[in-house]
């Protein structure tokens, strides 16, 4: 175990900010973790760093960086329904996606190209084109930051919601109007796994698959094909993190009841919007952005996606980076808009640091 000092995060975080950790390890194993425990600085604050695509770093970081660089994933075990397919947290998530779907494993390729590790995946509840982790999660193996034991937990213990779960809130946070027991920053993740089921069926509901399924009428898609479109999809309307910083989808699409959508559509015919199960609606965040004229409109080196509203990018490249502070400026403005026009706030995705 080495503990780096003053350690640069712009490679580490997909919105290329400048920032530094003040202390940072690279953890590969729980025994490594349990190291960093024993010591003096393992008794402070721990922030856990995964492929960093889902956070807004706003400052230097303060607290002990645990950098998850463990790798490795494995078939555990087969049976006539499904396959049980764990991998380890520091793999990355596109790069695990696309190995169960060239073993033969279907399951997870609508959520291909989502940036970022296995590890991230269940914290977010990840999900992309009708698919959510939560439908082909198994359990997971965490480590207690502050006991250094290991423990298990199954779907029902994670409180997975949209884009949440029981590891973005702390202890004794309030949710639906009840508290429990939150694990930010008491836990890191370890390893995932997933039942992939052998009665495997295309999800295409999502309009940009419907268009790719209306263009090839004679194709009856495979997880493999799905997989392809996902991709071209995400490319043809996302920006590459590699060449334009950013954090992907930078709001939550807002969730309404079918009163406030007509109330809405009566102002606004042109919202788009889903239907949910359980009779609410779900608006598209990025319409509404849109719709209030943020598309390419900047502040400072932060800027709004050109071809896609709902994204933030760093306009100033990795020479001229963006801070977090104006990020955080641009995205209030624009909950400032939407709220005045719709009446409705929209929730950040990433984490803000």
């Amino acid at each position: 175990m080495f503990i780096e000092q003053q350690v640069p995060l712009q490679p580490y975080n997909s919105f290329g900010i400048a920032a530094r950790a003040q202390h940072l390890v690279r953890v590969r194993s729980a025994d490594e973790v349990r190291q960093v425990l024993a010591t003096e600085l393992g008794a402070g604050p721990k922030f856990v760093l995964g492929g960093g695509s889902n956070i807004v770093l706003t400052g230097d970081v303060r607290a002990l960086v645990l950098k998850v660089e463990n790798r490795g994933c494995e078939l555990l075990t087969e049976d006539d329904k499904s396959w049980l397919v764990q991998a380890q947290a520091g793999e990355n998530w596109h790069e695990f996606v696309r190995w169960t779907v060239e073993q033969g494993w279907p399951g997870l390729e609508n959520m291909a190209l989502i940036p970022g590790t296995v590890g991230a995946a269940p914290v977010q509840n990840i999900g992309a084109y009708g698919v959510e982790l939560q439908d082909r999660f198994d359990s997971l193996d965490a480590i207690d930051l502050q006991s250094g034991e290991e423990f298990e937990l199954h779907a029902h213990q994670c409180g997975f919601g949209y884009r949440d779960s029981i590891f973005k809130h702390g202890p004794d946070s309030a949710r639906g109007g009840s508290s429990f027991m939150g694990l930010a920053g008491r836990a890191l993740i370890l390893r995932v796994r997933f039942r992939l089921s052998k009665r495997w069926r295309p999800e295409l509901k999502y309009q940009d698959l419907q268009r790719k399924v209306m263009d090839h009428p004679d194709l009856k898609p495979t997880p493999q094909q799905i997989f392809d479109w996902v991709c071209e999809v995400r490319r043809a309307k996302l920006p590459d993190p590699a060449v334009i910083g950013n954090a992907g989808s930078f709001f939550k699409n807002p969730t309404v009841t079918q009163e406030q959508c007509a109330d809405i559509i009566g102002r606004d015919p042109k919202v788009v919007f889903y239907n949910l199960p359980d009779g609410r609606v779900k608006l598209a965040a990025g319409w509404l952005i849109d719709a209030c004229g943020w598309k390419g409109k900047t502040i400072g080196h932060a800027g709004v996606y050109e071809r896609q509203a709902l994204v933030l990018v760093n306009r100033g490249g990795p020479q001229n980076p963006c801070t977090g502070g104006e990020v955080m400026t641009l995205a209030k403005a624009i909950q400032t808009s939407v709220y005045e026009r719709f009446g409705i706030l929209l929730e950040p995705e990433p984490v803000v640091v």
